[in-house]
């Protein structure tokens, strides 16, 4: 004799959770040094690969900062620190 399925009980745990709306005033987030570069760097990409996908240009820019040494990286790095001490200033301001 085939068993019947089960019924479950709904558990008040499983109900989704609905997230807390989110600040519009709150300051935004500082940026990477990353996506300092890559801001600077789409366009330029971007008219040397022009059938290149979204995709495609980011995987592109992600090899050219794989390949960048530290010295290279140092002008972007020093505007994601500053970019962080804004983000900071600005939260505790609030």
């Amino acid at each position: 004799m085939p068993k019947e399925p089960t019924k479950k009980r709904a558990d008040p745990e499983d109900k989704k959770k609905r997230r807390a709306k989110k600040d519009p005033n709150a300051p935004k987030r500082g940026l990477s040094a990353y996506m300092f570069f890559s801001q600077e760097k789409r366009a330029e990409v971007k008219a040397e690969n022009p059938e290149a996908s979204f995709g495609q240009i980011g995987k592109i820019l992600g090899e050219k900062w794989k390949a960048m040494s530290d010295e290279e990286k140092k002008p972007y790095n020093d505007k994601a620190e500053a970019d962080k001490k804004r983000y900071e200033a600005e939260k505790n301001k609030q």
